[in-house]
């Protein structure tokens, strides 16, 4: 065997020894992952596949409700009362359409957002495994989530004189103890289902009792709650947030 027949076979013999412990050193590595951890070389998941809770809640809904559920601008989802009141299907019609008129959007394909059926089922289903309490309003009579009845405005002012004013003023523009729930575009960026939501529910997060807990030893009652609801959708304006009235704004822009 002459010597340059020699050195080439070394030369394999060498390579074929590297190619082996480099495939080796990888499938060492491969099963020295944890179980299911993606590697750094896979392929990224396409968002319409995305199915952890986690991932599609901080994604789509903590901005306005809150890390956890803790509540934000909108209400805390994390509230069992709430979730006690409110049951999972319109919770998933809520996700999948939005509130019309207000700041609330619609997630689902069909309605124009970005979340596939399976994903608004994981978002659901998910918000009430975690914070739902199924026993949080035992021994309670609690109210319908939606009114059963029409709203008396005048009778709904008195309610609110007496069960709210306390800490948010006797015309609901707010106290050092409560916010303004008057307030021209807060009243234009919530419904009336999410203002009887609520009453009913309270505001945890920002210390509002439920409709139990405004006046010691008497809750509200379900018409009271609808009439106070009135009320406070009477005191909507045509155009919430103009900075002057309507009277005066032909003449300020001529200034």
């Amino acid at each position: 065997m002459t010597r340059k027949r020699i050195r080439t076979l070394s030369t394999l013999a060498v390579l074929s020894l590297s190619l082996s412990l480099g495939l080796g050193l990888m499938m060492l590595a491969a099963c020295n992952a944890p179980d299911g951890e993606p590697q750094t070389n896979s392929e990224p998941v396409a968002p319409n596949q995305v199915s952890d809770f986690d991932t599609l809640y901080a994604q789509n809904c903590a901005g306005c409700h809150g890390g956890q559920g803790r509540g934000g601008a909108a209400l805390a989802l994390a509230n069992p009362v709430y979730l006690a009141i409110v049951d999972e299907t319109t919770m998933r019609d809520i996700v999948a359409k939005g509130v019309r008129g207000t700041s609330m959007p619609a997630f689902a394909q069909p309605a124009g957002g970005m979340l596939t059926e399976h994903q608004i089922e994981v978002i659901t289903n998910g918000i009430f495994s975690r914070w739902a309490r199924t026993q949080v309003l035992d021994g309670a009579n609690p109210p319908s989530y939606s009114a059963k009845a029409a709203g008396n405005v005048d009778h709904g002012q008195v309610v609110f004189g007496t069960y709210c004013a306390s800490c948010h003023g006797s015309g609901g523009g707010g106290t050092s103890k409560g916010s303004a729930i008057t307030n021209d575009s807060f009243l234009a960026l919530v419904s009336d289902q999410a203002l009887r939501t609520i009453v009913i529910t309270g505001r945890p997060e920002l210390g509002a009792p439920d409709w139990r807990g405004n006046l010691a030893g008497r809750p509200m009652n379900d018409q009271e709650i609808t009439d106070v609801v009135a009320w406070l959708a009477s005191r909507r304006v045509e155009n919430p947030g103009q900075p002057y009235s309507v009277s005066n704004y032909a003449r300020h822009s001529e200034k």
